[in-house]
């Protein structure tokens, strides 16, 4: 038998030695797992009682009201009256059949860029379904072009007249559907009663890291899902389906379309209700942000503040010091605010334009292709919609006498999306 040699000094012995600072507590890499997720979550939540459902959204027609020239006519300085065709397929916020509620409409006659202003007139009479006369309140000709716009600015309704013809639109319909998430847990029946230094125990470390698991899931099929229902946000006459694609066993497989899709899909890269901006870094200036803003805010909340998510990339833009970029183009340093802790629990730096106040949140979700990428939201016209309360199913495998646990993480939600024009998303390249 050999005798262990008790002679040795200064030596460490292997087995009594302890190599962990704190055996008991682990640093995670990230805490902040998904903002865009919890913020929907904490402003509007609501149960459908189908997993297929529907959303009335409204667009007021009085934002901007417009009919299309279409036709080059001198519009004399006299009470004669001329005719002009129009095409109302083109006009905004008015019936969608000239009648005679167009009659008394004040108008600008605007060139098509909108920078020529050739005249101000009045109707006085529908002379068909595609012609109205105009009188001109001026003492000075103008003549239209096609492709002018007639602004309408108000009603001048004749002495001991009648009331004009009524008219009304219509509440529109857009849709969406909820999706089946699913993150399981398991472990055997040894690594269970195992003691482990680090998390002391595994089932519990296993099940936060699920739990994120999910939440980042759900985060991302809400941002960037799709799903082949559809969701009618163009207005375009899509038919209402239960649709999606099937498993294996038959069943059907439905999807939520997520915000960042949907903008993508059914958003404007120009004009009037832009809300796609892309944005080339080699040569974007301060000057332009601030043109941009003046779309993206458009439709701002009455606090005049707006919640973009951004990824790593987007958040480095703004505070980029180089020759070329943001900074140099613009020939100083724009600084964003302190970091702040929002009272929901995430990060976020403050970004303030004349058009109103972007909260800038660091998002894990756009890492990767879309790192470069931001989404601003309304929330007054997002929310969640929860169709079967979310669910933590513990200990689910237990025939055979299993030897282990296995848990599950359950949930059947998706996301709710009017009004696409009030959101945005920029990307730089």
């Amino acid at each position: 038998m050999a005798i262990k040699n008790l002679a040795a000094s200064g030596v460490l012995y292997t087995d009594r030695r302890k190599f962990y600072v704190n055996e008991n507590v682990v640093k995670e890499l990230w805490t902040d797992v998904a903002p865009f997720l919890t913020t929907v979550a904490n402003n509007q939540t609501t149960h459908p009682d189908d997993p297929q459902f529907k959303m009335f959204e409204h667009r007021n027609p009085w934002q901007k009201q417009t009919i299309y020239c279409n036709d080059a006519v001198a519009i004399g300085p006299d009470d004669d009256g001329d005719v002009l065709a129009v095409t109302q397929a083109n006009s905004v916020g008015l019936p969608v059949v000239i009648d005679s509620s167009y009659v008394g409409l004040t108008v600008e006659c605007w060139s098509a860029d909108l920078t020529t202003l050739r005249g101000q007139a009045v109707i006085t009479a529908m002379v068909a379904a595609t012609s109205v006369t105009l009188k001109n309140l001026g003492t000075s000709s103008f003549t239209t072009v096609v492709g002018d716009l007639l602004y309408v600015i108000g009603t001048a309704d004749e002495e001991g007249g009648t009331a004009r013809q009524a008219w009304a639109d219509e509440l529109q319909v857009v849709w969406n559907s909820t999706q089946i998430f699913d993150v399981p847990v398991e472990i055997t029946g040894t690594l269970l009663a195992a003691a482990l230094r680090g998390e002391t125990s595994e089932l519990a470390r296993l099940r936060t890291l699920k739990s994120e698991t999910m939440k980042i899931q759900k985060e991302r099929s809400m941002l960037f899902g799709k799903s082949l229902a559809l969701t009618n946000l163009d207005q375009s006459g899509e038919s209402f389906a239960d649709s999606g694609r099937t498993a294996a066993s038959g069943n059907l497989i439905r999807t939520t379309y997520g915000i960042v899709t949907a903008i993508e899909d059914y958003g404007n890269s120009s004009g009037d209700d832009q809300n796609i901006f892309t944005i080339t870094e080699a040569s974007y200036e301060w000057a332009d942000w601030v043109k941009d803003t003046e779309k993206m805010f458009q439709y701002a909340p009455h606090n005049g503040m707006k919640r973009f998510f951004a990824g790593p990339g987007a958040m480095t833009f703004w505070n980029q010091m180089a020759t070329t970029g943001l900074s140099g183009n613009s020939g100083w340093k724009i600084r964003l605010g302190d970091m702040k802790r929002d009272k929901l629990g995430f990060n976020y730096k403050i970004l303030e334009t004349p058009h109103g106040v972007a909260q800038l949140i660091p998002t894990h979700a756009f890492r990767g292709p879309r790192n470069k990428w931001m989404l601003g939201v309304d929330e007054t016209n997002l929310f969640h919609a929860i169709y079967r309360k979310p669910r933590f199913n513990a200990n689910i495998k237990t025939d055979d006498g299993y030897d282990g646990v296995k848990d599950q993480f359950w949930a059947d939600e998706g996301i709710g999306i009017t009004n696409i024009e009030s959101h945005v998303l920029v990307k730089i390249n």
